[in-house]
């Protein structure tokens, strides 16, 4: 029975967010990576630049347009709410076409892509997430000309999810 993106992996899984074209960090967290979880956190937030680049692909994201939601103090980081509003027209002219939730100190770092038409009326989102430590969270908002802008928020964790003792 498929459970989603990873469809091998079941809903209490220690697997933070399986996104796709993210199998070897799937496969690292199965398999353990024998590190501290700080050195997993250094780790996280390269990766976490890493997608921000790979979404970017050379442009720039204007700091403007993209409020994000989420809570500057977070007890547990099992289940985060977070929401996404991003101002736009959504016009066949001007809309949103995706948008990206990146949490720099997760294991795998894109953690969220959410598609968008004219026909969504608003282009905004809600939803839980994994964060695996205190860490920035973006969201970055691609739009039908290719432009890109961009939100940020920093949270900290007092007790982290997506670590697995070993």
């Amino acid at each position: 029975m498929p459970y989603g993106p990873a469809h091998d992996l079941p809903p209490d899984s220690s697997f933070c967010s399986p996104f796709p074209g993210s199998e070897p960090g799937l496969r690292r967290a199965r398999q353990g990576s024998g590190q501290s979880p700080r050195q997993g956190a250094k780790q996280g937030a390269e990766q976490g630049q890493a997608a921000l680049t790979d979404i970017l692909r050379g442009q720039t994201a204007r700091p403007e347009r993209v409020k994000l939601d989420i809570p500057p103090l977070v007890e547990n980081g099992n289940s985060v709410v977070m929401s996404v509003q991003v101002d736009s027209p959504m016009t066949t002219e001007d809309h949103v076409r995706v948008i990206h939730i990146i949490a720099e100190g997760n294991p795998v770092p894109r953690i969220l892509s959410a598609h968008f038409t004219p026909h969504s009326g608003l282009a905004q989102l809600t939803a839980r997430v994994r964060l695996g430590d205190s860490q920035r969270v973006w969201a970055i908002a691609q739009m039908n000309n290719g432009s890109f802008w961009s939100g940020y928020a920093d949270t900290l964790v007092t007790t982290s999810a997506c670590t697995e003792e070993r």
